[in-house]
């Protein structure tokens, strides 16, 4: 008898308790919106008593089932159906507030806004904020600030263990070690966590003595920081004081810093910040950005103004850390700024950061790449080997970036011709394809563009957004 090639089932019960105790905190978060609604006074709370009995009941439900399968380190496999587990649960339970609630959302609708909180993207299909229950506007808000912590533990835990994008690069960085997965996560989110929970709180303060009101500067603090982009106005930050605009910039830009940064400088060593090439690259990249929109500006006005700067950084600053706050409409400004922000937002903030898109450390390695072959073809008997701060770099590292870039760009060609087969037009259908993709919030035209939202599109121009 020949032994059996079939693989070896998954165990997915390891997977199940730790998607079922996440699930179970989402829906006992719930709870502050719901006390938001009762100090108010208005009957929005039971949508949030609904929904957070659900929730919290199907999540430690799930935990209890699959309890017995918990083991200290998670294969492969399993961390890859943990990584796309996590992110496909939390907005299906995240929807309910909005599906139950004042805006008796579509379940698309509802489905749309919980997954562009829950992965900091940014983009809406809710108008009338203004009128919407201070609890939704928080849960919108607190989404998103969940959102980005996970997406930090992420990129600093999980993608460096599976070798994703180029990010096992990252595997001597501070986190060197990483062990048992889970118990390691759970070291590295605790310190993470303080940091992150102290900059929305600096946030929120610096908001404060812009002249917010509390609420105003508790909810956009925790989207800032998070690089999410929710507001509570349709306007976004347009008609705020320009101290805010400033406020939103300085946090966008320390968001979109690499967050292990942050954990050395706090022990003491603020040598690895300076010398970090990422960062010198990113403040680089938004120079020399902002200060190509900030002159066609100004030659389009015909004249100097600190207004013409501000918008200029606000909104740069804020497409480049994927963020999407809009502070004006660009759309007005010209072709050639319309053209350059969108590329902008191609190219995001630093490794271990709440920033979305590419990152600007798989362009500082595809460069390197292309300079040593670059080399070799003018000398072929030489050995060139790239380097990524000032270290070599690996043919795995180098491998696992090219496969994101195809990956990517692939992704963002078919998305873009799925989106048109729809009905959209072109400028829609790409712009759409790359917000979603870099996770950048507002696409480009009229109808998604920072003007609008994304309530116009159709069913399943929304569920191809949301894939």
């Amino acid at each position: 008898m020949q032994p059996s090639t079939l693989a070896p089932m998954i165990d997915l019960r390891p997977v199940g308790h730790v998607i079922g105790l996440l699930v179970a905190s989402l829906g006992v978060a719930m709870i502050v919106p719901l006390l938001i609604d009762v100090a108010q006074g208005n009957g929005h709370w039971t949508a949030f008593l609904q929904a957070s009995i659900i929730t919290t009941l199907t999540g430690v439900f799930l935990a209890i089932a699959c309890a017995n399968g918990v083991t200290d380190r998670l294969s492969i496999q399993q961390t890859f159906l943990l990584t796309t587990g996590v992110w496909f649960a939390l907005p299906v339970f995240g929807a309910l507030p909005f599906a139950l609630g004042a805006t008796e959302a579509r379940f698309v609708d509802a489905f749309f806004e919980a997954m562009s909180g829950l992965t900091t993207t940014g983009s809406t299909v809710l108008s009338d904020l203004e009128t919407l229950p201070q609890g939704l506007l928080f849960w919108r808000a607190l989404l998103q600030w969940f959102g980005g912590i996970g997406i930090i533990v992420v990129a600093m835990v999980f993608l460096p263990e599976l070798r994703i994008g180029g990010m096992q690069i990252f595997r001597s960085e501070g986190f060197d070690t990483f062990g048992k997965i889970l118990p390691r996560a759970t070291e590295i989110s605790s310190q993470i966590s303080v940091i992150y929970f102290s900059l929305t709180f600096f946030c929120a303060l610096a908001y404060l003595l812009a002249g917010m009101t509390p609420f105003a500067a508790v909810t956009p603090a925790m989207t800032t920081v998070a690089t999410g982009g929710f507001a509570n106005y349709d306007s976004s930050f347009a008609g705020f004081a320009p101290a805010v605009e400033y406020v939103a910039v300085l946090f966008m830009l320390l968001a979109a810093l690499p967050f292990v940064r942050y954990v050395q400088l706090l022990a003491g060593s603020a040598r690895p910040l300076i010398m970090d090439s990422q960062i010198r690259v990113f403040f680089i990249i938004l120079a020399v950005i902002v200060t190509i929109v900030t002159l066609w500006l100004w030659v389009q006005a015909g004249a100097l103004s600190e207004a013409a700067f501000r918008k200029a950084l606000f909104n740069v600053a804020s497409i480049l850390t994927g963020t999407g706050y809009a502070s004006a409409d660009y759309m007005v400004w010209g072709a050639f700024p319309v053209v350059l922000i969108f590329f902008t937002g191609l190219s995001g903030g630093c490794a271990g950061s709440t920033s979305c898109s590419i990152k600007v450390f798989r362009y500082q390695l595809l460069f390197s790449s292309i300079k040593v072959q670059i080399r070799q073809i003018h000398s072929p008997n030489g050995v060139f080997t790239p380097r990524y701060a000032g270290r070599p770099v690996g043919e795995d590292v180098l491998s696992s970036v090219m496969a994101f870039f195809v990956l990517f760009i692939v992704s963002l060609g078919v998305l873009s011709v799925a989106l048109g087969a729809t009905g959209l037009d072109f400028i829609t259908s790409v712009s759409g394809a790359a917000a979603a993709l870099a996770n950048i919030g507002p696409g480009l035209g009229d109808e998604i563009g920072p003007a609008g939202n994304f309530g116009g599109l159709n069913d399943t121009a929304k569920w191809l957004l949301i894939a």
